[in-house]
């Protein structure tokens, strides 16, 4: 079994940084791509970043020079450090990753899922 623990929420006035992290721990053989989400209520999740295992990165275009996602691979961890926060990014962030485990002598590639921080931007 594959678990993901997020830390680093809270709440920071509009033009201030935070910086989540996110570390797998389990059966784990690989971790493969990592990502970050985000969800208001009443609405979809929606991508953040996400970074692959060789550190390529991807950014939405409303976070693109503001944020920036990094992994450390030796820890099975992801970050996203937050800068220059807006209002409306207030929302429950979630990480997920694509981790390649064994259990009962079967091995797979399983997506799995943290439990969300909240961040709580204030204006």
């Amino acid at each position: 079994q594959v678990q993901l623990v997020e830390s680093g929420g809270g709440l920071v006035q509009a033009g201030g940084s935070l910086r989540l992290s996110c570390r797998a721990s389990g059966i784990i053989l690989r971790v493969n791509a990592m990502g970050w989400h985000r969800q208001t209520p009443g609405n979809q999740r929606e991508l953040v970043a996400n970074i692959t295992s060789g550190g390529s990165t991807n950014y939405a275009d409303s976070v693109k020079g503001r944020f920036t996602i990094s992994r450390d691979n030796a820890k099975n961890t992801v970050y996203l450090q937050m800068n220059s926060l807006k209002p409306e990014e207030t929302a429950v962030y979630y990480c997920n990753a694509d981790v390649l485990t064994q259990a009962v002598g079967v091995i797979g590639t399983v997506e799995v899922w943290g439990q969300g921080t909240l961040v709580t931007v204030s204006s």
